[in-house]
């Protein structure tokens, strides 16, 4: 894909300073768009990489819809991510009802404001593969498959997904102006991820405190992938539906099969990278119930789309470990990721 499509637009992102979306805006940056991000608050991501001082930046929380409605009727957004979202599971667990008045009732603000502002040409709703169901299967979850997840978190996601659709049948597709998408992505890994209850920020904290890493579910089995990839491909969602409303819907964003492995294997393959000592210890423990087996069939996104995922768990684990020491030794953070973001561009290109 062409990527310069979006130089020139003007691009909301909710949730901008997270972990996704700091990388997202910096791409959008990276590619001429204007951007105007919305959250509630910084993350340590966003503070260190330098786009805040090249992007429309606006405070503010999800669930106050006449604060983020002023921001749709001031900078009128052609195209809308929306990112924001309390996004750990066991977060979850402990506050039930933060999470779905943020994933549930935020969903329902954004979805009215795209509505209520005919500026908007492409919404994507960035959701997760812990929407489905999940029967413990070892073969990846299909976008027709249903829609319930276990936990408020995951539950909270399911709603959020189906508030989409139910806006798409009884709003959007009524005006014809208008495409919506819903992306639902696996576990993503990369530089700059500082969350709790997160495998890969555990690593780093561990490693950078020179203590042994803990890893509470060794044998779960994700679809690791780093976070470049979903990225790439909620652009080329939100890009291609703004041109053809026909390829709007539903899709999962995933890694190739034998990249989807055990938590320990992850950890295996990071403590490898990382070196200087680095261990790992299994420290399974009875908590809040969490899927054992969690892998996604891409095959709409590859047939309808063309996209594929461009790099390995073992790359995407490196990619991990490079931002990481670059962090420990005060590099530039800004660099590191631009650099990043060009090997990616140009792995795609030989891939296709």
């Amino acid at each position: 894909m062409d990527y310069s499509f979006y130089c020139g637009k003007k691009v909301l992102i909710t949730g901008h300073t997270g972990f996704k979306g700091t990388w997202l805006s910096t791409v959008l940056v990276n590619n001429g768009a204007e951007v105007i991000g919305y959250s509630k608050d910084e993350s340590r991501l966003f503070e260190i990489c330098g786009i805040k001082k090249q992007i429309r930046h606006e405070i503010g929380d999800i669930r106050d819809f006449d604060h983020l409605f002023e921001i749709f009727q001031t900078w009128k957004p052609e195209i809308v991510f929306h990112l924001a979202a309390q996004p750990i599971v066991r977060e979850g667990y402990k506050n039930p009802i933060d999470t779905y008045s943020t994933n549930v009732m935020g969903t329902v603000n954004v979805l009215e404001c795209v509505r209520l502002n005919t500026c908007v040409k492409s919404f994507l709703n960035v959701t997760t593969d812990k929407v489905y169901e999940n029967k413990e299967w070892e073969w990846g979850y299909r976008e027709n498959d249903r829609l319930d997840g276990y936990d408020p978190y995951s539950n909270s996601k399911s709603c959020s997904d189906l508030i989409t659709h139910c806006y798409n049948n009884s709003f959007f597709e009524a005006r014809g102006g208008i495409s919506a998408s819903v992306a639902r992505a696996g576990n993503v890994i990369g530089g700059g991820d500082f969350a709790t209850d997160r495998i890969i920020p555990d690593c780093v904290r561990a490693v950078m405190s020179q203590k042994e890493i803990e890893v509470r579910n060794p044998h779960s089995i994700r679809p690791y992938q780093h976070v470049l990839e979903p990225i790439f491909a909620y652009l080329l969602i939100a890009a291609r539906q703004y041109e053809d409303k026909r390829v709007a819907g539903y899709y999962n964003i995933g890694p190739n099969e034998n990249d989807c492995i055990e938590t320990g294997q992850l950890v295996d393959l990071f403590v490898t990278k990382w070196g200087e000592g680095a261990m790992w210890n299994d420290k399974s423990e009875i908590g809040p119930h969490e899927a054992t087996y969690l892998k996604l069939d891409c095959a709409k996104i590859r047939s309808k789309l063309g996209w594929r995922p461009k790099w390995n768990i073992a790359k995407a684990v490196d990619k991990v470990v490079e931002w990481t020491k670059c962090y420990e030794s005060k590099g530039d953070i800004r660099a590191c990721m631009d650099k990043q973001i060009c090997e990616y561009l140009q792995d795609e290109m030989t891939c296709n």
